[in-house]
């Protein structure tokens, strides 16, 4: 790999070597360059010297200090260039010539304008991998619309089966479409990596945000072209087994009950006194006991209500059945299993001190990655990446004077 990691940029994880420069904004294309990060990949963000990436307003700030940016910053090194100017556009050549993967999500046609499209890119670096991250894709009577998340929800089809059945489609309060979108730009930007060592030659990802989203909600597709059937809202129950639900226990709580196999679905109903109903003909796979999920559900909700949600836990954990508590941010920080995996940790910060944040998505036992530094300030790292690639500190002062950086 081409990488560097300049003189702190990588970590020791298994991406170490593997620059990657992320051009992109909000979720989705920053996300990904998050995730290789945590992995060890030396991230160079790159943000307009006076437009921020809008990410750093989102959510709540503490002290005028962005909190959900200490978690989508983190592992990256800042770097200030305005792209749109000629200058700007040949720092960022500069930096691609030393990089392995650039990340961007600007509309189909932004960096051809400035000199800067895939063109320009692999005439300096033939291996660079870029990863071009929209709402539609680069081609298509949508690719010019402005477009995020919410718009990948809404025509996935996520938001027409989510929320009860006599309620309105439902979009959820997180940005769902671009952390799906996000894993799967990472995954890509591996794969094209593996094919730029064996080849010689970087790859063009188009990722749609659109699209991981719409794999990711199952066999609907084939469904519609076999059966002519399209899947409804059924709130919190499946389509797919039976019983499956949020049910409030007697001390005012609630608990999701899964029962995905066949072997856990019996395990249920006999907890809850209901034997006889696995003799039922229905009951012997998900998608018949789904379509009898009222009077399972009844069984179900009515042994629950009667316990308090500890006894709930208690007794299903006794029989072998699947059963979780609802959980807000405080029950996930004081549950014994994700401390005993490390889920949340707590990282030194500049700016704020201890700060917790979700760990790294998974462990490898010998190269595990983890969290070197949260998101930085605005800019912070802009002259040490710069000298990296030669610009001298006169140089960037003069650059720094006229905007550009």
């Amino acid at each position: 790999m081409t990488g560097g990691g300049g003189t702190g940029g990588g970590g020791t994880g298994p991406l170490d070597g593997i620059r990657v420069l992320d051009i992109s904004t909000l979720f989705a294309g920053p996300l990904a360059a998050t995730f290789l990060g945590d992995y060890g990949a030396d991230v160079i963000k790159v943000e307009h010297p006076r437009k921020p990436d809008a990410a750093r307003g989102h959510g709540p700030a503490k002290e005028g200090i962005n909190l959900w940016w200490k978690t989508l910053g983190r592992n990256k090194r800042t770097v200030t260039l305005d792209l749109g100017t000629p200058e700007g556009a040949q720092l960022l050549l500069g930096l691609a010539a030393e990089s392995d993967v650039l990340i961007e999500n600007f509309r189909p046609g932004t960096l051809e304008r400035w000199g800067i499209g895939p063109a320009e890119l692999h005439a300096v670096n033939p291996k660079l991998v870029v990863a071009r991250v929209t709402a539609f894709g680069q081609v298509g009577p949508y690719s010019a619309r402005p477009g995020f998340g919410s718009l990948a929800e809404a025509m996935s089809g996520f938001a027409a089966l989510t929320g009860e059945p006599d309620g309105p489609p439902t979009l959820p309060p997180f940005g769902l479409a671009d952390g799906i979108a996000a894993l799967a730009t990472s995954y890509a930007v591996m794969v094209a990596l593996r094919s730029a060592e064996a080849t010689g030659t970087g790859q063009i990802v188009d990722m749609a945000i659109i699209e991981p989203i719409l794999m990711l909600l199952g066999g609907q597709i084939t469904a519609y072209d076999q059966l002519g059937t399209v899947q409804e809202r059924t709130g919190n129950r499946s389509v797919n087994n039976a019983p499956r639900n949020v049910y409030r226990t007697g001390d005012g709580e609630w608990v999701a009950v899964s029962t995905s196999s066949q072997s856990i679905a019996e395990r249920v109903m006999t907890l809850v006194g209901r034997p006889e109903l696995i003799a039922e003909a229905w009951f012997a796979s998900g998608h018949s006991r789904a379509q009898h999920a009222d009077v399972l559900d009844a069984a179900v909700a009515a042994w629950i209500a009667a316990r308090p949600t500890a006894e709930v836990l208690t007794e299903f954990e006794r029989a072998h059945a699947a059963v979780a508590p609802v959980y807000d941010v405080r029950g996930i920080l004081s549950d014994p299993q994700y401390a005993a995996i490390g889920t949340v940790q707590t990282v030194d910060d500049d700016e704020l001190g201890p700060v917790k944040m979700q760990n790294v998505l998974f462990r490898l036992s010998g190269t595990p990655g983890g969290i070197r530094w949260a998101g930085r300030p605005h800019g912070r790292d802009t002259d040490e990446v710069l000298e990296e690639i030669g610009v001298t500190p006169e140089q960037v002062q003069r650059l720094r004077e006229r905007g550009i950086v």
